[in-house]
């Protein structure tokens, strides 16, 4: 007989695939980071889509204080959840809201080096920088951030990334600069900061790259990271076209529908 682990991980993975919810997973997946981790790793192995990136969870630090952990999560993203900006997005009672994000482009032969992630050497590998807006929610039926292994367990929570106009890499202060998102219709804006992604993009992405060295994760190709939202999770009161910017970055809009 398949162990409990498994049976949930088919669950989750086949919620995944045909795009619906299911009851919430035994909190002993989800309060303890480490279980919640193990369950993230299955779901992925059973995955067959190819990933085309990864993103940073759980990246503000008051969050982390909250809810009592050290550092942030990192999951898998895969090709289908990738989209250009201006493409939209349906949503359901279990998305919890919309971030915005800064991404970098990361160049594959980051796999054939065996040195440590520092903030003097990551600049080498980083071809691109782009702004993105990432859609989150479960699949499951269920609100509200407990534990960080609720969103650690359930793909990272992920459920569509905006991808906006890709820039060459070039050092700019990316502690300190402004971000907005904006809904059209209602004129609504929440305005935020990349330093309040774990002291800055460049050190969660730091954190995301040394994460992945450790786990032995290696592809063939580019690939992307979305280093952790700037502006928190806003909910998503109303629907239609949203629209984010961050300074000296660039834009990157969704239609919520």
């Amino acid at each position: 007989m398949k162990k409990e682990i498994e049976k949930i991980a088919d669950k989750l993975v086949n919620a995944y695939k045909k795009n619906n919810l299911i009851n919430p997973i035994p909190i002993k997946y989800t309060k303890n980071i480490k279980n919640a981790t193990r369950l993230r790793k299955l779901c992925e192995s059973k995955i067959k889509t190819k990933v085309v990136g990864f993103k940073a969870g759980g990246t503000a630090l008051p969050v982390l204080k909250k809810l009592k952990e050290k550092e942030p999560f990192y999951s898998a993203i895969f090709k289908n959840n990738v989209l250009k900006s201006g493409k939209g997005v349906k949503i359901n009672k279990s998305t919890l809201g919309i971030e915005v994000e800064v991404g970098y482009l990361i160049n594959k032969n980051f796999f054939n080096s065996k040195k440590v992630m520092t903030m003097k050497n990551i600049s080498k590998y980083i071809t691109h920088m782009m702004p993105c807006i990432e859609v989150v929610g479960y699949r499951q039926k269920k609100q509200g951030i407990k534990f960080l292994g609720d969103l650690a367990s359930d793909f990272g929570a992920n459920v569509k990334f905006l991808i906006g106009p890709k820039k060459k890499f070039k050092r700019v202060n990316i502690g300190n600069l402004k971000c907005d998102i904006k809904n059209v219709k209602t004129g609504n804006t929440v305005k935020g900061n990349t330093n309040s992604v774990y002291i800055n993009p460049l050190n969660s992405l730091r954190f995301v790259l040394n994460k992945m060295r450790k786990d032995k994760v290696k592809l063939n190709t580019n690939f992307y990271v979305f280093t952790g939202s700037t502006v928190g999770v806003v909910p998503l009161k109303n629907k239609g076209m949203y629209i984010a910017k961050i300074d000296k970055i660039g834009t990157v809009k969704s239609s919520i529908r």
